[in-house]
């Protein structure tokens, strides 16, 4: 026999739970005569530890007195088995946050790494699988939470695609992709998929120009670049946003570009 000092010690709850748990009926231990103090149980004990298990399961009290009380094993499963769902739920919903703090936490990196300065590398492969007029399209935004594993609207899946020549801007969309695999085992025309591009990170926003746009002085800069370096560029830029912070209460908006060479 323990003491409720002794369970309470080595079960790792407080003798106010223990004392709880006797108030609803979900423990029964003895009371000593001469002196009043509880006695333990291994039976006790195994009742508090089934306890605690659906405390921490969050099955509430009246819930657990029931199932003390008279509920078959069927029942008992059923109550697990929704618990269960609850719980895969919820391990999906935190994985899924998981992965968007990783890709903010990337889009620090890209920053810290890339910001004004270029380099040639690869994009994609990203699957085409819907279009919005603008960013600031709200209502199309439906579209977004449709081809996003996310709950929450974001701007990760939408691209700006701008067609260009000597000349400047000929046109541009925006686009909803999904990143995927290697684009060679993938037959759907639909893929966004460029071995070697311009790479670069720019800052935008009313932080740095009041919320104009930055369309000409971006063209300019990567026809610069190209001009300097010998390349000669497909007419296409994909522009993401990357991440926005505040400087002042004014935005900090960080784009990456990637534009294709031929």
């Amino acid at each position: 026999m323990y003491t409720i000092g002794q369970v309470a010690k080595f079960l790792g709850v407080s003798r106010d739970t223990l004392k709880y748990y006797e108030e609803k009926g979900l423990v029964k231990p003895e009371h000593d005569a001469h002196n009043g103090y509880r006695k333990y149980n291994e039976y006790d004990i195994q009742d508090v530890i089934t306890t605690n298990f659906y405390r921490e399961i969050d099955i509430e009290i009246k819930k657990i007195q029931e199932i003390r009380q008279n509920m078959s094993v069927v029942d008992l499963e059923s109550i697990l088995e929704e618990k269960e769902e609850q719980i895969v739920e919820e391990l999906e919903y935190k994985s899924l946050l998981l992965k968007k703090i990783r890709s903010v936490k990337e889009a620090c990196n890209k920053i810290n790494n890339h910001l004004g300065k270029y380099t040639i590398k690869e994009m994609g492969p990203l699957e085409v699988v819907g279009n919005i007029t603008d960013y600031k399209a709200y209502n199309e935004y439906e579209m977004l939470k449709i081809n996003t594993e996310e709950k929450a609207v974001t701007l990760k899946s939408a691209r700006r695609v701008i067609y260009f020549d000597q000349k400047g801007i000929k046109e541009d969309h925006f686009v909803i992709v999904r990143e995927m695999g290697d684009p060679e085992h993938n037959d759907n025309g639909g893929i966004l998929y460029h071995p070697q591009c311009m790479y670069m990170v720019i800052e935008n926003g009313r932080a740095v120009d009041g919320g104009e746009s930055m369309d000409q002085e971006v063209g300019e800069r990567l026809l610069k670049i190209a001009r300097e370096n010998g390349y000669e560029l497909a007419g296409v830029t994909y522009i993401n946003i990357l991440l926005t912070t505040y400087v002042d209460g004014l935005e900090r908006v960080f784009l990456e570009v990637y534009t294709p060479l031929k």
